[in-house]
C-alpha cells in the first residue's frame, strides 16, 4: 500500500503542489513537552526548492511552537492529504530550520515564492525542510472535501502592521519569544523585511 521515494519529483511533486492545505508536526526533545500540529494553507506560501528540499513561509500567529522545536532539535514532518481525486497521503519526514529575516539566505529563499506578497501576512521566517524519508499511503479514510477560496482574515489583520508594530505585537504574546514549554522561539525584535532577490 505505502511506497518510499528517493526524491520529490514527477507525480509526487505535482500532487504536493496541487494541495490547498498541508500540516506540520514537531515536538521538543523532552518526553513531557508539547507536541505541535499546525495547518498551513495560504496560497503561494509553499515551494519545492529541489528534489529533497521544500520550504514554506512562516507567518504571524499566536505562538511559535514550530520555530522553537526546530531551533532545539530540527525534527519535522509535513503531511498532505488528497481531499479530491484519487486517495493519497504524502509525508515528508526530515530536518527543518527556521531562516529568519536577518539571515543572508532569506532574500534568495523569498524569491521561490513569486506568487505571494508576504507583507500583509506578517512574514516571520522561512522554514526550510530537508527530506530524510518520503512516503505515501493510501488515504482511503480521508473524506472528499472541496476548496472554496482562501480566507482574507489573516491578510486583513496583519496588513495594518509595519515591521515595528509587528515586532511589538509579538512581544506582547506569551508564546512567541518562547514556546509553551519555555524553549527559545522567535528572536525579537523583528528585523526589517528584506526585498526578495532571484536565485
Amino acid at each position: 500500500m505505502g511506497k518510499t521515494y528517493e526524491r520529490i519529483d514527477g507525480r509526487l511533486r505535482t500532487f504536493i503542489e496541487e494541495q490547498r492545505i498541508f500540516f506540520t508536526a514537531t515536538a521538543p526533545l523532552d518526553g513531557d513537552g508539547t507536541v505541535n500540529l499546525s495547518p498551513k494553507g495560504i496560497s503561494g506560501s509553499f515551494a519545492v526548492i529541489d528534489e529533497r528540499t521544500v520550504a514554506y513561509l512562516d507567518f504571524a500567529g499566536s505562538n511559535a511552537e514550530t520555530v522553537a522545536h526546530l531551533r532545539e532539535n530540527g525534527r519535522i514532518t509535513l503531511m498532505w492529504c488528497a481531499f479530491q481525486g484519487p486517495p493519497d497521503i504524502v509525508r515528508v519526514h526530515g530536518r527543518g530550520e527556521p531562516v529568519f529575516r536577518d539571515d543572508p539566505r532569506f532574500p534568495g529563499l523569498l524569491g521561490h515564492f513569486p506568487d505571494i506578497d508576504p507583507t500583509p501576512h506578517g512574514l516571520r521566517a522561512i522554514i526550510v525542510v530537508t527530506a530524510e524519508l518520503i512516503r505515501d499511503t493510501c488515504g482511503y479514510g480521508v473524506p472528499f472535501m472541496s476548496y472554496d477560496e482562501d480566507r482574507s482574515l489573516h491578510s486583513d489583520r496583519f496588513r495594518r502592521e509595519d515591521d515595528d508594530s509587528l515586532s511589538k505585537y509579538f512581544e506582547k504574546k506569551s508564546d512567541i519569544a518562547t514556546s509553551i514549554d519555555g524553549l527559545p522561539g522567535l528572536p525579537l525584535p523583528l528585523p526589517a523585511l528584506p526585498t526578495p532577490t532571484g536565485e
